[in-house]
């Protein structure tokens, strides 16, 4: 069935059950409101942060000060124009006693979408301010998220991440495209269309 917002604007993208607590690897990947660029620009296969982007890469490093039981590495981060895409470690043993599966409504203190939810919050804001703006809308509503499970997975998603930037022309939202694809609607499409390209071929993700 073909991508329709009335049907599927409340999809759930997460693994049914799964505890988003638990210590391990997390690829996320998260994009701009109607994919606008407003974190730079990228010349030359480099990726050149304006101030927004500056404060949307200076906040996700801030969430593992803010979180001992975080960890996040620059290797593993990168700021496009209008995406991100990076891996989130959850440390240390889940808490006991405490829900870990969220419901609508019902956030879980230490999961995988609590911290991305904080992180997109927290650069709505600083861009808000910085820019003397008020309830100026930032980021799409969802998010991609991936559970890494083997080595292999991590090193190929992580050689996705620094090349990210020199894959810029393959880009969909790229002008300059040389492929000439069309938007993609969806978050979890963006991120199956960028697996396609990596490496010539798709990223293994499993």
């Amino acid at each position: 069935m073909k991508y329709n917002p009335q049907i599927h604007h409340r999809r759930s993208i997460r693994l049914k059950g799964y505890d988003y607590t638990q210590p391990g690897a997390y690829f996320i990947t998260f994009c701009t409101y109607q994919r606008r660029h407003i974190f730079g620009e990228v010349v030359e296969g480099k990726m050149i942060l304006n101030e927004a982007g500056r404060i949307a890469r200076v906040e996700w490093f801030k969430t593992a000060e803010l979180r001992p039981y975080v960890k996040l590495y620059e290797d593993e981060f990168v700021i496009m124009p209008n995406h991100g895409h990076g891996i989130i470690w959850i440390v240390g043993a889940p808490r006991r006693g405490a829900p870990t599966a969220e419901q609508f409504g019902k956030p879980v203190k230490g999961s995988i979408p609590t911290i991305v939810r904080a992180y997109k919050s927290a650069v709505t804001y600083k861009i808000n301010a910085s820019q003397n703006m008020h309830g100026a809308v930032i980021w799409q509503k969802n998010y991609y998220e991936h559970v890494i499970r083997t080595d292999r997975a991590l090193n190929n998603i992580r050689r996705y991440i620094v090349n990210n930037p020199l894959r810029w022309r393959l880009d969909r939202d790229n002008a300059q495209n040389i492929r000439r694809l069309s938007q993609p609607q969806e978050v979890e499409e963006y991120v199956k269309d960028a697996e396609e390209m990596v490496l010539g071929g798709k990223i293994n993700i499993q």
